[in-house]
């Protein structure tokens, strides 16, 4: 059966007078929609008001082609389900109950209260940025930051950019560019974000040249690149989200050291993840497992590394950005570069990094949170994990938390999870909370890792459990 507007339903007239209801009842509808300066009204303050603007403009139209076919269509939860959808992508604070510390999509290292506290004050006033206050003049940006990286790695001199792939192009553009560089095979990294050495290498101008092969590489492969190609530089990569194990082996920084000052080239050394110094005084001895396999920074330059780039977040715990620690005169030459300026760093950024690294000088490592999470012990993480257990009528099982973010490959760390049951019901019911908590799938069921939990959103974690499981 059909509705027709000029002859109804089989041509009578019965059929003409059902579709001229139908046609009035859905004009009414539409007419009787919302404008959307009353809906602006009636969301404002939730959204930039242009943002807002277009996203009740779009659903408005969305629901009038919903009304054409479903009269029933309530356009009040349209706007209202649209509205929320954008302000969660504007950016939500979410509770990290993965188990993994250095959580990628997640924003990796959480900032310590104080460098939090000094990068707002930053934002907030002039600061003596690149301004001399004893002299009045102009002065050095990251003079700061310098002097504490100094003091802590035994560097000459150091200079910060936007991110550690920043550091390794910055390197070599200024080092290398147009001449060649030997690498391992074993140590041609990808990482996450499609960041692949080869290009990086491609982009500063500098040519690859593979030395040794996937699994075992010696100096004498380094020596002999050195002696048939016009080689600006060696470069160590330390592979910092895989290993190779079994039979394996690369020359250490050392071995390179000599070999580089014999031919007349730097060696740079990206150790990646930021592990500032193994045998500091601030590093709890003995040296945790999980760590057995990071190169510091601080160790790197004493072994004959001229130029270490390393991550400013991930081990070291700070603000996203790429340090580069080594000789003066290298620095120097980095420091120059016309591509120094375009991944230099900002105020903002140099603050939190001095407050990071102020940690460090203090002996109070446990001021930044990876460390607090990351040395956290066994049985602090199982009386967090049993009292959240109790709170929402679950159980706990042992389990292992990961560092992740590319570093410590295959490394874990003991906990004790907090277990769910239904995967998928209650991890989309956790995710749509006003306060996002993101667990982990395993076994089938859905667990929250408490280590991953700062231990001040504890009793935040319990609400949202327990309303969403209600």
């Amino acid at each position: 059966m059909t509705l027709d507007a000029g002859r109804g339903v089989g041509g009578d007239a019965t059929g003409a007078m059902l579709w001229q209801a139908w046609h009035t009842f859905g004009v009414d509808r539409l007419r009787r929609l919302p404008s959307v300066d009353e809906l602006i009204r009636r969301h404002q303050g939730r959204l930039p008001r242009l943002v807002l603007a277009t996203v009740i403009r779009d659903t408005l139209e969305a629901a009038r082609t919903a009304l054409a076919a479903e009269p029933d269509v309530d356009v009040e939860t349209m706007v209202e389900t649209a509205v929320v959808a954008a302000t969660r992508r504007a950016g939500v604070p979410l509770i990290n109950a993965t188990g993994v510390i250095l959580h990628t999509n997640m924003g990796r290292a959480a900032w310590s209260e104080e460098a939090v506290r000094r990068a707002v004050e930053t934002a907030r006033h002039a600061t003596d940025l690149e301004l001399d206050l004893t002299t009045g003049e102009r002065g050095r940006r990251g003079s700061w930051v310098g002097e504490l990286l100094s003091q802590l790695t035994g560097c000459e001199a150091s200079l910060v950019v936007n991110n550690n792939a920043a550091a390794v192009l910055l390197a070599l553009a200024a080092s290398s560019k147009g001449r060649a560089v030997p690498v391992s095979r074993g140590e041609l990294i990808e990482i996450g974000g499609a960041y692949r050495l080869p290009e990086v290498m491609e982009a500063s101008g500098a040519r690859l040249v593979e030395v040794g092969t996937t699994n075992r590489t010696r100096v004498d492969d380094y020596r002999t690149a050195l002696q048939v190609h016009d080689c600006g530089a060696i470069l160590k990569v330390h592979p910092s989200n895989y290993r190779v194990d079994g039979f394996a082996g690369t020359p250490g920084v050392h071995d390179l050291g000599p070999a580089a000052a014999e031919a007349g080239v730097p060696l740079i050394y990206d150790i990646g993840s930021g592990l500032l110094a193994r045998g500091a005084t601030w590093m709890p001895a003995p040296l945790p497992e999980w760590l057995r396999h990071e190169p510091g920074a601080r160790e790197s330059l004493a072994e004959g590394a001229d130029l270490v780039t390393f991550s400013g977040d991930k081990l070291l715990g700070g603000p996203q950005c790429g340090i580069i620690i080594g000789r003066g005169d290298l620095v120097a030459r980095l420091r120059g570069h016309p591509m120094a300026r375009a991944v230099r760093v900002d105020g903002v950024t140099l603050a939190a990094l001095a407050a990071t690294l102020e940690a460090y000088a203090d002996d109070e490592v446990r001021r930044l949170p990876f460390w607090e999470t990351a040395l956290s012990s066994a049985e602090e993480i199982a009386e967090r994990a049993e009292r959240i257990a109790e709170a929402v009528g679950a159980e706990v099982r042992v389990g292992t938390s990961s560092v992740g973010g590319g570093s410590a490959p295959g490394a874990t760390l003991p906990t004790t999870l907090v277990w769910l049951g239904d995967a998928d019901e209650m991890f989309e019911r956790l995710l749509a909370h006003e306060t996002p908590v993101v667990g982990r799938r395993f076994e089938g069921a859905l667990v929250l890792d408490p280590r991953t939990v700062a231990p001040s959103e504890d009793e935040t974690l319990i609400r949202v459990v327990l309303e969403c499981r209600s």
